[in-house]
């Protein structure tokens, strides 16, 4: 079965061209389901059931995994055996008449424009320290990076002269973004007056932004260091990297963005990923609403008087 497996992760990583991360997700859900199988006493997919997948899933709800983990879970092990079909190894595909179960929708949090403000006052560019993490952090808003992305950004990615950055996204998919002045000004000050000081060598390779070691950071090093002014900063709300890819894209769609032009810079393959920035805007305009309109902004009506 770990043959198949390997097989599998081998097929995501040459022929899909899969990100290492979405590599690493598809094989620990894997490796969960093969490790299930086996304590139920089956070492041979062409024996497993419907049954068996959903009694996984159920499995996996009892120990505590969230809706979205389940899905994820499911996905995982429905492509694997999709991809067992078309190799010709097996026939049969247990997950065939499994459907996903309905998952409500969850907006992603974000911040207001004063709350991104506050978060991004809090670096000290009066030590080297300070400003790298404030070029970081005006980077990584300006133009709605993943973490991911932040932290692969090369030299060569940048073209500030023409007011744009290059980013290589999820599938090596390579897309061109705009990038503020703000965000210009801050890197450029820790291109010349800190990067140069930690830089070491072959370690630093091309990177942007490094640790003081020399070398790239971590998704973990920029979360802690995030955190750090998070905390600072006096913000209630949970704040992570993502938060502020989320606030990108929402306060564009406030600000009147088009759609499309919002979902190229996120790298959004479907825009009905994009979409749900529509919703956060309307929920945006409402609380306007709620909160300026005069007919709204005194009147304290009972839901029973509208019956």
């Amino acid at each position: 079965m770990e043959d198949y497996l390997h097989e599998f992760l081998n097929f995501l990583r040459i022929e899909k061209n899969a990100a290492i991360n979405t590599i690493l997700s598809y094989q620990n859900d894997l490796i969960r389901y093969i490790n299930f199988l086996k304590n139920k006493g089956l070492n041979d997919f062409s024996t497993v059931r419907p049954s068996d997948v959903l009694a996984l899933i159920y499995s996996l709800n009892e120990m505590g995994f969230a809706p979205a983990s389940n899905s994820r879970n499911l996905s995982s092990i429905k492509m694997f055996h999709r991809f067992l079909i078309s190799e010709g190894y097996f026939k049969n595909d247990p997950t065939v008449n499994i459907s996903f179960p309905k998952r409500a929708k969850i907006l992603p949090k974000t911040l207001n424009q004063m709350e991104v403000d506050k978060i991004l006052q809090q670096p000290d560019c009066n030590n080297p320290i300070g400003r790298r993490d404030k070029a970081m952090l005006e980077f990584l808003y300006a133009a709605g990076l993943r973490v991911s992305e932040l932290i692969s950004v090369q030299l060569s990615d940048l073209f500030f002269p023409d007011g744009f950055i290059r980013i290589i996204g999820k599938g090596r998919k390579e897309r061109i973004i705009p990038i503020g002045e703000q965000a210009i000004y801050h890197t450029n000050q820790y291109l010349k007056n800190v990067r140069p000081s930690i830089a070491r060598g072959g370690k630093s390779r091309n990177f942007v932004f490094l640790n003081w070691r020399g070398g790239p950071l971590t998704r973990m090093g920029f979360w802690k260091i995030l955190r750090g002014y998070w905390v600072a900063s006096g913000i209630r709300k949970e704040v992570s990297p993502h938060t502020f890819r989320h606030s990108f894209a929402t306060h564009l769609i406030e600000g009147g963005a088009d759609l499309r032009a919002v979902q190229e810079m996120l790298g959004h393959a479907d825009i009905s990923t994009t979409q749900i920035y529509t919703h956060l805007d309307r929920e945006y305009l409402k609380e306007v609403h709620r909160s300026f309109h005069p007919r709204e902004k005194y009147a304290k009506i009972s839901p029973k008087e509208f019956t």
